[in-house]
């Protein structure tokens, strides 16, 4: 018991003795700042840390992100055993004691073991080797944390095995709370003292501290412990205190790793994109790192070949002498050479025409060989023989000093591989090359005259026929066009891996399920309006591993809020199953504890009649830099039935009264689903503090009509409208409406009949 007593006293002592930036890390994820992308509310990361239902994941990002705490949260929230290695200390012996622990503590009391390896990317092979097939059995779940890719740095396997969360340097709103909640906290920070930071000190330390926690924390250490109190014990840290605190901004960057590559591809692209400004930003970065200028240089040696080229041939000259004269006067006035050869590819005409080598490197890879034509051939040892070299021109000896002739080999006729550009100098020879390849080209048909090639097939009228009906009717096939809306709003949506997702009408869930392939590792929210459908949804997920499932929400979207606070309670249900609210829980219109990246929807607002709120409910479902993705069928640009008719077949007074009925269907102002258009869905986003863009599509496709859809048209009573007989009934009389409805059988019944629609889609952004 005294040992114990010491123990604990000791580790009192050790933890009061921490510096600053270890004592204030977070201890729950309500303390963690920042990176909302992987453990927002709703995020996979998330859901799995609280339901303790955590596998192999790999934490990636730069110093001073949070993957070390992230990794002491999860020890302080599981139940399983905890066990922590540094990469740099630890060797084969001491994974292979993590391992026997691991499988003693499974055999004994059916325990789960996470072990969690620091820098994981300094394991070796031998180490990482000894560490796989106890991942792969499950004996341990590996969280690994590392500042280098694991994609480069750390073994396959152990990477393909496990999911990889990247973490961001934190923004200035991150760093500041962290400086707030470290001068407020009596315990672990600076609560019990009288701090006081100007605002242009704190902006300094924020600044300077470049996203990185630790950073910010040791100099707001170095600031208050160095800062003497005045006369009323105010500890005030002004701009000059924080100046020396901190002086020189941390820029991450490593001369082998990720950042390295990442960084001089942006300067590349830079470059290729004409934007000096950005091009000189990215070599100053990296230059003020460190990277050796002559890295730097062959790079701009070779983008003056690659996509500077022949638009301006003096390209590759002025770089080389610029490097030259680097070599010669070296650092720091040498910067200028680098700043001259870097502006002067900037600003400079682009092609990339010289990748036409890497296209005729493809041909000799793939087809076959061509034989070099005989006139092109060495004459000096066969000439006699074989004749070759014979009938070889001159060019020298015509005009302008070029002749048509064929180059390449006769099965590659035509074949182009250059392309000039229409930039600079490659401009001014463009129409030349085309010219005379048009000369070569006639004279090798000319060559070649004689007759056509035999024709080998055939098809027939009735066979063009068929297949013409045939691509018909995959065009209109309603399963194609659904999957082509899910791509378009797919596509503009941009949906990234960490996005949590809104379906606001998930129906089959043709855009849920679509979403989930795209963000594993944020989390997709299906609302089904109907009972049919939630009971679908909940079938089909069930299919899924449980952290995979959509959270699947059954509603009116006017109870959002409270189905989403629901599904955020301390014990929701489990994930896949239906979330609903109870009958005697009343609509409470309380806010939200969830925003969405994305919010999609399929005929979600154009039929319901509180349009107006339901939008402003919207807005405050979306994060700040969200986007709502919504594509709306427009009733009142429906197809009109009559159309469909030959109205020659009724008088003139009647084909009247039936396209007048007709169209007043679609103006009825109190309908609420055809008194709308693309316009005014805008004006309601606009009116709720959007930024709106609208696209109209009308779209024709084909449909058959048949007995039942005939019978519905013109059924006594409507299911939950009045049917189409019934709005006629307004105006004709029971004669009339007879002779309408033959005149429908007898033109429609068992045709297929082009069918126009004309759809909005909605990209609202706040």
């Amino acid at each position: 018991m005294p040992d114990d007593l010491f123990a604990l006293r000791a580790q009192d002592i050790l933890e009061k003795e921490q510096p600053l930036a270890a004592r204030m890390r977070p201890r729950t994820l309500d303390e963690f700042a920042g990176q909302d992308h992987i453990i927002g509310p709703g995020r996979l990361l998330r859901r799995a840390i609280q339901a303790d239902q955590l596998s192999s994941v790999i934490f990636y990002g730069p110093p001073g992100t949070g993957k070390t705490t992230l990794a002491r949260i999860i020890a302080n929230t599981t139940r399983a055993h905890f066990i922590a290695i540094n990469a740099v200390l630890a060797g084969v012996k001491d994974i292979r004691a993590a391992i026997a622990t691991a499988e003693e503590r499974r055999g004994m009391f059916g325990q789960k073991t996470i072990l969690f390896v620091d820098e994981v990317h300094r394991f070796n092979k031998a180490q990482q080797d000894a560490l796989l097939p106890h991942v792969e059995n499950g004996t341990v779940i590996l969280i690994g944390a590392t500042t280098e890719n694991p994609y480069f740095e750390v073994n396959k396997a152990l990477v393909s095995r496990s999911r990889i969360f990247q973490l961001k340097p934190l923004n200035a709103d991150d760093l500041r709370q962290i400086a707030a909640m470290t001068l407020a906290d009596p315990e672990r920070g600076y609560g019990k003292l009288d701090v006081r930071i100007d605002e242009d000190a704190l902006e300094h330390l924020v600044n300077v501290a470049n996203g990185d926690a630790r950073a910010l924390l040791n100099a707001l250490e170095l600031a208050v412990e160095t800062t003497p109190p005045d006369a009323q014990g105010v500890i005030h840290i002004d701009l000059a205190v924080a100046e020396e605190s901190i002086q020189r901004r941390a820029v991450l960057y490593d001369k082998e790793g990720d950042i390295h590559f990442d960084t001089i591809s942006a300067f590349i692209k830079s470059l290729r994109g004409s934007d000096p400004d950005a091009a000189l930003y990215w070599m100053a970065k990296m230059v003020y790192a460190g990277e050796d200028p002559r890295f730097i240089f062959r790079r701009m040696v070779i983008f003056a070949a690659e996509d500077v080229g022949l638009a301006d041939p003096n390209a590759i000259q002025v770089v080389e002498a610029c490097a030259r004269a680097f070599d010669y006067v070296g650092m720091p006035e040498g910067r200028f050479h680098l700043a001259q050869a870097a502006l002067y590819l900037a600003t400079a005409p682009k092609s990339n025409s010289a990748f036409a080598f890497f296209d005729a490197l493809h041909t000799v890879e793939k087809e076959p060989e061509g034989q070099v034509p005989s006139h092109l051939r060495d004459a000096s040892r066969d000439k006699e023989g074989f004749g070759h070299g014979q009938g070889y021109l001159y060019p020298h000896a015509y005009r302008d000093h070029w002749v048509a002739q064929q180059y390449l080999p006769a099965s590659l006729q035509g074949k182009v591989f250059y392309q000039p550009s229409d930039q600079g100098y490659e401009a001014r020879i463009a129409q030349q090359v085309a010219r005379r390849r048009e000369a070569q080209l006639a004279a090798m048909l000319e060559d070649n005259a004689g007759a056509p090639p035999e024709i080998l097939t055939f098809s027939g009228k009735l066979a063009d026929r068929a297949a013409d009906r045939w691509l018909q009717r995959t065009l209109s096939d309603p399963g194609d066009q659904l999957g082509a809306l899910r791509d378009r709003l797919m596509e503009q949506a941009a949906i990234q891996r960490h996005h949590v997702i809104l379906d606001l009408r998930a129906g089959s869930g043709l855009l849920a399920w679509e979403a989930l392939r795209r963000a594993p590792e944020g989390g997709v929210y299906a609302l089904a309006w109907s009972q049919e459908d939630a009971r679908a949804l909940e079938q089909m997920a069930a299919a899924l591993p449980e952290l995979r499932r959509p959270v699947i929400l059954h509603g009116d979207p006017a109870q959002l809020p409270d189905l989403l606070n629901q599904s955020l309670a301390d014990t929701p249900p489990p994930a896949g199953s239906v979330i609903r609210l109870a009958r005697s829980q009343p609509d409470s219109q309380s806010g939200a504890l969830l925003r969405f990246d994305r919010i999609l929807g399929r005929n979600a607002l154009g039929p319901r009649p509180d349009k107006p709120a339901l939008i402003p409910l919207l807005a405050d479902l979306l994060r700040a830099d969200g986007l709502i993705l919504l594509a709306e069928t427009i009733p009142r640009h429906a197809q009109r039935l009559y159309a469909l008719l030959d109205l020659t077949r009724l008088d003139h007074a009647l084909a009247q009264k039936l396209i007048d009925a007709e169209e007043a269907i679609y103006a009825d102002p109190d309908d609420p689903l055809v008194n709308w258009d693309a316009a005014a869905l805008a004006r309601l986003f606009r009116d709720a503090g959007f930024e709106v863009e609208v696209e109209e599509d009308a779209r024709e496709s084909h449909a058959r009509i048949t007995d039942a859809l005939l019978n519905r048209w013109f059924a006594a009573a409507g299911e939950a409208r009045p049917s189409y007989r019934q709005r006629l009934a307004q105006t004709l009389a029971p004669d009339e409406l007879a002779r309408v409805k033959a005149l429908f059988r007898g033109q429609l019944r068992g045709k297929t009949v082009p069918w126009r629609t004309q759809q909005a889609l909605i990209r609202a952004r706040l």
